[in-house]
């Protein structure tokens, strides 16, 4: 089975897709990454902010059945896994993109999946700003609008850049589903030629693209994050 899978013919066979169309396709899978993740960061990353400075004790309560209800939202769309949420948002994403097959029209469910885990993401790193460090900014009168932008996010950023890392990678893995709605990218030439060709070594190319990326994405954010967490301790 290995000797016909790395034969010479289908190494060649290998090349030619390569050489064709991988480039466009690593471009396609970056560019949908990068876009998902700044769209699902806009909303998420307030959104994360607002479920802890909107608690009760927080520095400006919202009302309580607007905080479960935020609650519910995120949480339901967290739970629904990203196969079937494509297909859910099939009329959304044609009424904003006009199509729900290509490249553009993945971004829209990649969005309404991504934002929620931002939200939490961005909750987690903005509880683990010191209490004291709020209460002192307080004390000064500063408003919660000030609290926020100039020690909740600041105090926050290695934290929020490691989640956020770890948000652009969760998204990279989604492109790679969206291509079974032929969202374009690395994961439609796995599933076009993987898949429904049996061309089982494009397929494992792909993939691989995919870890590198994957890693490649992860060693920045982890570098940077642990650059700016050292400038913050100075």
């Amino acid at each position: 089975m290995f000797e016909n899978l790395f034969s010479a013919e289908k190494a060649l066979e290998a090349l030619e897709i390569i050489k064709s169309q991988f480039l466009l396709a690593t471009w396609e899978t970056v560019y949908v990454t990068i876009l998902a993740t700044l769209f699902a960061s806009i909303i998420g990353v307030p959104l994360g902010v607002l479920l802890v400075t909107g608690e009760e004790g927080g520095i400006k309560p919202i009302p309580k059945f607007l905080l479960k209800t935020l609650n519910l939202i995120i949480n339901l769309l967290r739970s629904i896994p990203f196969l079937i949420l494509m297909i859910l948002v099939f009329p959304l994403t044609r009424l904003i993109t006009g199509s729900v097959v290509g490249t553009i029209p993945s971004i829209v469910p990649l969005v309404i999946a991504a934002f929620p885990f931002v939200a939490r993401l961005t909750e987690s790193s903005i509880r683990e700003v010191n209490p004291n460090t709020i209460e002192m900014a307080q004390s000064l009168g500063a408003s919660p609008f000030q609290i926020v932008v100039k020690v909740m996010i600041p105090e926050s950023v290695p934290s929020l850049l490691s989640n956020l890392t770890i948000a652009t990678t969760t998204i990279l893995g989604y492109t790679a589903m969206s291509g079974i709605i032929g969202g374009g990218g690395l994961g439609k030439i796995a599933i076009n030629y993987g898949y429904y060709r049996y061309k089982t070594l494009i397929m494992i190319l792909a993939v691989l693209l995919l870890v590198l990326l994957v890693q490649l994405l992860q060693s920045l954010g982890s570098y940077y994050a642990v650059k700016l967490n050292r400038k913050l301790k100075k």
